[in-house]
């Protein structure tokens, strides 16, 4: 999630660098264009050691386990000029047969800020309670679209508070701005970060909806190299080759997770009259692992 005002139209470089080598042997990849087809191994199995996750069984209702996500408040424009207040009530986020429904409701609301706004929404991050260097990071979600409409899974550096946000680094997982074929994956560091960060957009495949149905949406990290996957289709791979000149990688220290559904902003527009609410963001489950043979640095703290 672009966390200050993004530009109108994203700088999108190209999905695939010429010479890229994939560390993947079984992986094939077809760029075609715009659109990128891709195959590689199914989702998490031996090779992997499950360290976190969140399966949202709560009762129907339910907010969200307090022992696992924090939620943000306040209607502030958290630097994208976002329209919403986000609020803690269930109304607003709650677990539902199994899932995480994050609602965002078109009502006017005073927050604890003091700060009115017209819309009303959800924005949870395991700040504080997890974060990890290093492994794959996945949610299975059904995302919502329409114009103004911004949901988002991305991760943000667990030393923002002493070391500023673009320093700490982000990495947008999935972001959607309305066009219910087409998803970012994001990085932003020192000088590749809110106007010009360093992003991919995918056209999903052909007959796919963000809308109609859960996807898989992950990330698999590891020193000097993050990969992004749509339903473990790999969108794009990053390394320190991919950054600008005199800028530098800042992916190498513990992450923690936000989910949020924002409305308006600088990036997707603000709603209009054909927007309909409320909008609804489900989330099947969150599951981090790291690699089994890995020594890789313990989370902290699982709670």
């Amino acid at each position: 999630m672009i966390t200050i005002e993004p530009p109108s139209t994203p700088s999108i470089p190209a999905p695939i660098r010429s010479g890229l080598t994939l560390t993947r042997a079984c992986l094939v990849l077809l760029a075609v264009g715009t659109t990128l087809v891709a195959q590689s191994p199914a989702t998490p199995n031996s090779n992997w050691r499950l360290t976190w996750s969140d399966e949202f069984n709560g009762p129907n209702g339910s907010s969200p386990d307090p022992a696992k996500w924090v939620s943000e408040t306040g209607g502030k424009g958290f630097g994208n000029n976002e329209l919403e207040t986000y609020t803690n009530r269930a109304v607003n986020a709650h677990q539902e047969d199994g899932h995480l429904v994050i609602t965002a409701r078109k009502e006017d609301l005073i927050g604890s800020d003091g700060i009115p706004r017209h819309y009303t929404s959800a924005r949870l991050n395991t700040k504080g309670l997890f974060s990890q260097a290093y492994g794959r990071f996945e949610a299975r979600i059904q995302l919502p679209t329409g114009k103004g409409i911004w949901p988002a899974f991305w991760l943000l550096g667990d030393d923002i508070d002493t070391n500023p946000w673009p320093k700490s680094g982000e990495i947008d997982i999935i972001e959607n701005i309305g066009d219910p074929h087409t998803i970012y994956s994001t990085l932003h560091g020192p000088g590749y970060s809110g106007t010009q960060p360093i992003s991919s957009k995918f056209p999903l495949p052909p007959g796919e909806s963000v809308t109609t149905g859960y996807h898989l949406y992950s990330v698999e990290w590891a020193p000097n190299d993050i990969k992004f996957f749509f339903d473990d289709h790999l969108i794009v791979e990053r390394t320190p080759a991919d950054l600008p000149p005199s800028t530098y990688w800042v992916y190498d220290h513990p992450f923690f997770i936000i989910l949020n559904l924002a409305v308006g902003g600088g990036w997707p527009g603000n709603p209009d009259e054909a927007t309909t609410f409320p909008q609804k963001m489900l989330v099947d489950y969150v599951r981090v692992y790291q690699p089994a043979s890995s020594a890789a640095q313990t989370p902290k703290p699982i709670q």
